[in-house]
């Protein structure tokens, strides 16, 4: 581990990056001014109504803090789209090497494992609201690239398809709770986003509040849904613990590659959790 007690030249830094993708996305990145060994990557993807840099900025979003500390790389992508929300509504985004957002994210961490040195083993993607759904197609669209996912107040990946096929279209019903299937279901739709793939997958850990008024707490029970049957394993947690992380949070184990956290009172988007999410990365 490398710490950073204080931060002197290091800042956030727009790069260009071979972007074979149609979508047209930025990439930022930080690099602290004490760089681990063969660091770790880490893709922070922000929310709605923002960008790289705020996002960056948000006291809520520590992920410069963590850099500093333990000394590894995070990218952070900035969306091309009117209102800044991430395109996870679109075939060309719903789809490996389809063209869009996800494509051009995917882009981002293959520079960064080679332009940084960065462990190709230890690349993480982390995000809140739109970022969280985001986190979502990335783990279903590029599973190849990701070993670990810590992603806050999202939805299943796939939830928010356009049936127009519209690029960064909202959808009422899955905000609102309203589209709910079978886990069979909701892992046939992540299947079908990388279709062959029989490859390992990202670790996932689902973070959810149940005051959450923006993305319905509905969409918590969809994701465990959805990722316990890609994972072939039962939708009923192995292990949980009450008030863990935090107080009034609960922590559900689904074996070792899905672990769901329920915020009770907490609203949108839950506040990221740096030391849990950094621990479910294997960063510590």
């Amino acid at each position: 581990m490398t710490t950073a007690t204080s931060v002197k030249g290091a800042a956030l830094t727009k790069v260009n990056y071979p972007n074979n993708a149609t979508s047209k996305v930025e990439m930022y990145v930080y690099v602290p001014d004490k760089v681990a060994e063969n660091p770790p990557l880490v893709v922070v993807i922000h929310s709605c109504q923002s960008t790289a840099q705020s996002y960056f900025r948000n006291s809520k979003i520590p992920w410069q803090k963590g850099s500093d500390q333990r000394g590894y790389i995070t990218i952070w992508p900035s969306s091309p789209h009117s209102g800044t929300c991430w395109d996870v509504s679109s075939r060309q985004s719903l789809k490996h090497d389809g063209g869009g957002d996800s494509q051009a994210i995917s882009n981002m961490i293959l520079y960064g494992i080679q332009q940084y040195k960065a462990d190709p083993k230890r690349v993480f993607v982390t995000g809140g609201s739109s970022g969280g759904m985001m986190s979502n197609v990335m783990a279903a669209t590029y599973p190849e690239l990701i070993s670990a996912v810590s992603l806050y107040s999202g939805v299943p990946a796939g939830c928010f398809v356009s049936s127009s096929g519209g690029v960064d279209q909202w959808n009422n019903s899955c905000s609102g709770g309203q589209s709910r299937a079978t886990a069979e279901a909701w892992g046939t739709v992540v299947r079908n986003m990388y279709p062959g793939y029989d490859g390992p997958r990202p670790r996932m850990q689902i973070w959810h509040g149940s005051a959450d008024g923006t993305i319905s707490p509905q969409n918590y029970q969809e994701q465990i849904k959805q990722w316990t049957n890609v994972f072939g394993v039962p939708n009923t947690p192995t292990n949980s613990v009450k008030n863990f992380p935090e107080r009034n949070y609960q922590t559900d184990d689904y074996g070792p590659q899905l672990e769901g956290i329920y915020a009770t009172g907490v609203g949108h988007s839950v506040p990221s959790n740096l030391t849990a999410s950094e621990i479910w990365f294997g960063i510590h």
